[in-house]
């Protein structure tokens, strides 16, 4: 593991880090190779909260349902939300196996250049690290989304011939994105406090939402609750492909909502124990998502009275509100619910994507690695990282003004981009027989091979079905063009690897091992720092 060195040297894989000695505080090298620049002021409970309010399961599920309702109705919401997320409990399994050996804030892009090895590793984790960025910015332009679009929907639910227009959408969506960009880099002390804030909100509005949806329907007049076939059994999909293909299609749906199992990742130096803590918050934000996403999703399909009105509304889940309710009113109480846990999944977005910048930064694969890679000593975040997350989430709100078909075709790319990522870090280390890590307090052991493989064999089958067009037949604005974001972005990427990246770029060498000593030192004196 890594030895204490200067600021700028960083660790060897077979070095072994030694005790600091008192007053050597802005010396400390952590688990991840690197000097400990950040506070570890994360608590357990805090980092869950990171896991749940960046996941956001059944806020996401609720602000894309129509579109997973084409892929069998109500039955395949279900069926394919439930598969997905038993594929993604396997590949979390493998995330947090490699969490635990390597915490570092680079999270996948550490250990992809860990796994396959000295040979191949700093090119892979070098494409890793890009995927996994961008998958994270992609993701924040749509949590910014939802949001906006939530509120659109809040004013369209009391005013039925309000038409709304793509500029309503950009104005809210380029406020909410810089307020919580702003959150971030303002108030990064109060972060975790937020985030355990979050968990109440997540669960407060699911439990409430779930008491509206089935106590209200069928009450004084108002239309009765769904029946259990139409629910359960009653298979509805006209896109054009055979039945079987649009189940394993349509669990594209589950796969945004359940598939960031890395998110805590990214905080791990900002958690005392994190080979221990990371792993523990990647299982609740997992177990926890799933049975609010699968709950709200029965109780959602329960709450349908009128289904052909879902496909006539631009507002889908707010019209499922509105007739479980029966009233505008109730509608936009349940809509502020999903509003508030969008909000803080906003910022935590923002947190895991800023510092999975700063990890590549740091490490040299970005231009201008001193200043994208520098922690703000007075914010004690990586500040310019964060912005430029923004940036880019504010130029992709630009995009959408000009064109939704290309809008839609960046954030669908996220399942692609994440999936990409996951498979550079777990098929290597695999691949070499798992040996390329010194292994941290969560380990697999015999289970870590067979578990490996299924989780890099649906990750690899998958990555190919959600290419596949929407429904058949398509056209210019209806084909799926997520797979040709990938692929032009990892082109980019590779222009930047040949045109300068390998000169200088070295990459991550800590292999794991943690220093049980160093991983529990909550501050690092920011005066100190400072002064280095």
């Amino acid at each position: 593991m890594a030895s204490t060195k200067g600021k700028t040297e960083e660790a060897g894989p077979n070095d072994t880090i030694t005790h600091p000695h008192e007053g050597e505080m802005s010396e400390l090298v952590n688990a991840s190779g690197h000097v400990q620049e950040l506070d570890r002021n994360f608590s357990l409970l805090a980092a869950a909260g990171v896991g749940l309010v960046v996941g956001n399961v059944w806020p996401a599920v609720g602000g894309s349902i129509l579109v997973a309702i084409f892929n069998g109705g109500p039955p395949g919401v279900i069926y394919e939300f439930i598969v997905v997320s038993v594929f993604y409990w396997i590949v979390a399994a493998s995330i947090a196996e490699l969490a635990s050996a390597i915490p570092s804030s680079g999270g996948v892009y550490h250990w992809a250049s860990v796994t396959p090895g000295k040979a191949w590793g700093r090119v892979v984790g070098f494409y890793a690290g890009y995927w996994n960025w961008l998958a994270w910015v992609f993701g924040a332009a749509s949590m910014s989304f939802i949001f906006a679009n939530t509120i659109v929907q809040m004013y369209g639910v009391t005013h039925p011939d309000f038409e709304a227009k793509q500029w309503h959408v950009f104005v809210t969506y380029i406020i909410a994105t810089w307020i919580a960009c702003a959150c971030v880099c303002l108030f990064n002390k109060a972060m975790p406090y937020l985030n355990t804030v979050g968990i109440f909100l997540i669960l407060a509005g699911f439990f409430i939402t779930i008491v509206v949806l089935a106590a209200m329907p069928g009450s004084d007049g108002r239309p009765p609750h769904a029946s259990s076939s139409f629910v359960w059994s009653e298979w509805t999909a006209d896109i054009g492909y055979p039945n079987g293909f649009v189940f394993v299609a349509g669990m594209l749906n589950g796969a945004y909502a359940v598939g960031t199992p890395d998110a805590v990742s990214h905080i791990a130096e900002e958690i005392p124990n994190p080979g221990k803590n990371v792993p523990i918050a990647i299982a609740t934000q997992m177990g926890i998502g799933f049975l609010t996403g699968l709950c709200y999703i029965i109780a959602l399909m329960y709450a349908i009275s009128d289904y052909d009105a879902l496909f006539d509304s631009a507002f889908p889940v707010a019209e499922i509100y509105r007739q479980a309710t029966g009233s505008s009113a109730g509608a936009i109480g349940l809509l502020c619910l999903l509003l508030f846990c969008v909000g803080v999944c906003m910022v935590g977005v923002y947190i895991t994507a800023g510092r999975a910048l700063w990890a590549l930064a740091r490490d040299g694969a970005t231009p201008f690695p001193h200043h994208i890679g520098k922690v703000s000593t007075n914010l004690g975040m990586p500040l310019v990282a964060t912005l430029i997350c923004g940036g880019l989430v504010t130029v992709l709100g630009c995009i959408y003004v000009g064109s939704t078909t290309a809008f839609n075709a960046f954030v669908g790319s996220f399942v692609l981009m994440c999936s990409g990522s996951y498979i550079a870090a777990i098929l290597p280390n695999l691949l070499t027989g798992r040996k390329n890590i010194t292994y941290g307090p969560f380990q697999m052991g015999k289970l870590g091979v067979p578990i490996n493989i299924l989780a890099c064999g649906y990750m690899m089958v998958w990555f190919v079905i959600y290419c596949f067009p929407y429904a058949l037949p398509t056209d210019a604005q209806s084909m799926n063009y997520a797979c040709l974001i990938w692929g032009a972005l990892t082109i980019f990427v590779t222009v930047w690897w040949f045109a300068s990246a390998r000169k200088g770029y070295v990459g991550p060498k800590s292999t794991g091992g943690i220093n049980a000593e160093i991983e529990h030192v909550r501050r690092v004196s920011v005066e100190k720092r400072a002064s280095v």
